[in-house]
């Protein structure tokens, strides 16, 4: 590793959830990981010991709350209090995928508001402050008593779909469901390419009814969502992008979840790649076609500025005219 860090009050942890980002975030800060371990009792109860001092530093603890969610986020929450009881200066925690985002507001009668729940229990437990990347509603922010930092995914895809070519006329920028035309724009708006909605005649559950909103025919279509969780929105998506005449067609998602049979549901779509980032470590079975794009880089930028109080605003875009 080369020269580290300088200031010896800041220390970064990992939990287990995704210890490879963990890792890639570490080289670029230019800090070793702390030593902190985990373990389960046979009754599935978490034991989390740390390893060294942490008294009078900041903290910084890198966990995605994916699957397994609960598991996941009960070790998150165990660690914080660990530090607190440690006498750290602050805890601050680093989420790259923020589970229970979509449950974030009353859909139906008598449903709960986890993600508001989820954001008291973790002030409760003793958070500083918050870093996580595009969050699926970005109002959860506001669910939390301290400050919340939520980077996005849209410039890394902007860097890379415009490095391969993939801008200008000949591209459409495709949000597969209503509720993402403004993800879909704002990558449009970076690569100067049109945009287009898939709708459907009834709900998002009647997905052979859909139509689009938009010319897509003779071009190259990027679908672009923040979750891929099973695979059938993009899918069905894609099928029926072809069946209106696009060329060649591309998914980009921030978090790659690939739950419930995702790889065999993509794999019969008519998907040229796939491109998510590598906020989730999943074990489930992967697409033939899927690329990962490190958002370790973003982060440890994100996690220096916020330590050395700079801001965080030229993280927020991306300038074509820099590559």
């Amino acid at each position: 590793m080369a020269e580290l860090y300088a200031d010896k009050q800041f220390k970064l942890f990992s939990l287990s959830s995704n210890v490879e980002i963990a890792k890639k975030i570490a080289d670029a800060v230019k800090v070793p990981l702390g030593k902190v371990s985990t373990r389960k009792f046979s009754d599935g109860e978490i034991m989390i010991n740390i390893e060294e001092t942490v008294r009078g530093d900041d903290i910084y603890i890198i966990q995605s709350t994916s699957y397994p969610v609960n598991d996941n986020l009960w070790e998150l929450l165990i660690m914080i209090d660990a530090c607190k009881r440690a006498s750290a200066n602050t805890v601050n925690v680093v989420i790259p995928y923020f589970g229970y985002s979509r449950q974030d507001r009353i859909a139906a009668s008598r449903e709960p508001i986890t993600a508001k729940l989820v954001a008291n229990m973790l002030v409760k437990a003793g958070v500083d402050r918050l870093l996580t990347l595009d969050l699926h509603a970005v109002q959860v922010q506001g669910f939390f008593d301290v400050p919340v930092d939520n980077l996005y995914t849209v410039p890394l895809f902007a860097e890379y779909c415009y490095n391969l070519d993939l801008k200008g006329e000949d591209v459409v920028i495709v949000s597969p469901k209503n509720s993402g035309i403004k993800r879909a724009r704002s990558l449009a708006e970076y690569l100067d390419s049109p945009i287009a909605i898939i709708d459907y005649a009834q709900d998002d559950s009647h997905r052979e009814e859909g139509y689009i909103i938009g010319e897509v025919a003779n071009k190259k279509a990027i679908l672009i969502d923040d979750i891929l969780n099973t695979g059938r929105t993009f899918a069905e998506a894609a099928k029926i992008l072809e069946r209106e005449g696009a060329t060649e067609i591309y998914v980009v998602a921030s978090h790659g979840l690939f739950a419930g049979g995702a790889a065999d549901t993509l794999n019969t779509a008519p998907i040229k790649e796939i491109v998510v980032t590598d906020s989730v470590d999943t074990k489930e079975l992967l697409p033939k076609n899927l690329k990962y794009l490190s958002a370790s880089e973003l982060i440890a930028d994100a996690i220096i500025r916020i330590h050395e109080k700079a801001p965080l605003s030229p993280l927020f875009s991306y300038d074509a005219k820099k590559d």
